[in-house]
């Protein structure tokens, strides 16, 4: 059985490639998927489809070159730390933005059940504004 390590790893590496399919593979169809207040998708999403619509939709058409780098994986049991950043320029004003972040991830039986993101949302203001 893979480890809640090897999970958030993997879905690490399907967005990447931009594989929603496989991003979205061990994703709980539970799931509670937390952006940050100040983030432009801010909101606690239920469920895969909710996720995708309200998060991958949104930075997918609103970005360009929207991206997140992965930089740490820690450990921490049934629950992930991912440290990376994000990255890309926002549409309507051109502007280019870089925030640091950090994704927690909590793992039960095989399944992601819950996802909280903490970035620098007023870098990402600014490059919306």
């Amino acid at each position: 059985m893979r480890t809640p390590l090897n999970i958030i790893a993997d879905h690490y590496s399907a967005s990447a490639r931009q594989d929603m399919a496989a991003m979205m593979a061990d994703v709980s169809p539970d799931v509670v998927w937390t952006e940050m207040a100040g983030f432009p998708c801010a909101g606690t999403w239920v469920g895969p489809e909710q996720v995708i619509d309200h998060v991958f939709k949104v930075l997918g058409s609103e970005w360009t070159n929207y991206r997140f780098e992965l930089q740490e994986l820690m450990d921490a049991g049934d629950r992930i730390i991912g440290l990376g950043r994000y990255q890309g320029t926002y549409g309507k004003t051109g502007k280019f933005m870089q925030a640091r972040v950090a994704h927690v991830w909590r793992v039960q039986g095989g399944k992601i059940v819950q996802f909280e993101q903490f970035t620098d949302t007023l870098l990402v203001a600014r490059a919306m504004s």
